[in-house]
């Protein structure tokens, strides 16, 4: 089975209208990502995929903080609507910030609508990781099974602080809540090193390959830091649509040893690559196969 533990909400439910169309340049190198997308969209992108794993992010200007079109009182209604149209393929997680007066108001919402994990950024949320508020969160979710995948890592985005999203962040996290399933995003990049120590010691922390195939030498180094230190069973497979697709990040992984061709620098085994992209990632974050729900 292909999980694609890592996309984003369609921002329509239908054809984007041109004038509702936008697109934002700072997330690849080698073209623009069109941030505003359909239903349709989402399942012609995550066709590869046999299971897909939803969410949007809350903050409160998300096109000017993460490129993506949700209005904040949409923000897990969306991915709700959208995970039970297609419950045999979908399941959702939603987003919430600690910090908010009402967040446990929002958790029961979120719950109510059959979301089954979380998904946070920190740094796009601007709340401190390490704070009160968030630990108080993060051990609800310790005690109700509730996966929290973490934005981990760079972005280009001036106001989001790094140090919210650095890997040794999520040490912290997991040693205060060692039951906790923990998703460690992008594999931290630029910060690989430190993200592929941090999953090796934690039995219920991992981490998605999600975009650093966009980046060859990065995609090399990291699955290469991985598999040196005996991480490697600890990746999972994750797209970041509407970035790329999961045909597209299979593909990437699969060109792993490209960069090194001619070179005397140690492949990545062809094994490895394909255990990440049929890595059995429902049953690492507890959760249940949706495919169930076929009739």
């Amino acid at each position: 089975m292909i999980v694609d533990v890592h996309t984003h909400t369609p921002t329509h439910e239908r054809e984007v209208p041109n004038a509702e169309l936008r697109s934002y340049d700072a997330w690849r190198t080698d073209r623009a990502v069109i941030t505003s997308n359909s239903w349709a969209d989402f399942d012609a992108a995550a066709d590869a995929a046999d299971v897909a794993i939803v969410f949007n992010i809350a903050v409160d200007d998300p096109v000017s903080s993460t490129g993506l079109d949700y209005p904040p009182e949409r923000t897990n209604v969306a991915t709700a609507e959208y995970v039970a149209a297609r419950p045999d393929k979908r399941i959702g997680f939603m987003s919430v910030n600690p910090m908010a007066p009402d967040v446990w108001e929002q958790v029961e919402e979120a719950r109510s609508l059959g979301l089954l994990g979380v998904k946070l950024g920190a740094n796009y949320q601007e709340f401190d990781p390490l704070g009160d508020a968030a630990m108080q969160f993060y051990r609800y979710c310790e005690r109700e099974g509730l996966p929290i995948l973490f934005h981990q890592g760079a972005s280009p985005i001036r106001h989001a602080p790094l140090r919210y999203t650095f890997p040794l962040v999520t040490d912290e996290i997991a040693i205060a809540c060692p039951e906790l399933r923990i998703v460690m995003a992008h594999m931290g990049h630029p910060w690989a090193r430190e993200t592929v120590v941090t999953i090796r010691k934690h039995p219920h922390v991992y981490a998605d390959v999600s975009s650093i195939y966009l980046r060859p030498w990065v995609c090399y180094e990291s699955l290469l830091y991985a598999v040196e230190w005996g991480a490697a069973g600890k990746l999972l497979l994750g797209s970041d649509f509407p970035i790329a697709t999961t045909a597209e990040a299979i593909a990437g992984l699969r060109a792993v040893n490209d960069i090194v061709e001619g070179s005397r620098l140690p492949r990545i085994p062809a094994e490895v690559i394909e255990k990440i992209i049929h890595a059995e990632a429902l049953e690492a974050l507890a959760l249940p196969d949706p495919r169930a729900a076929r009739s």
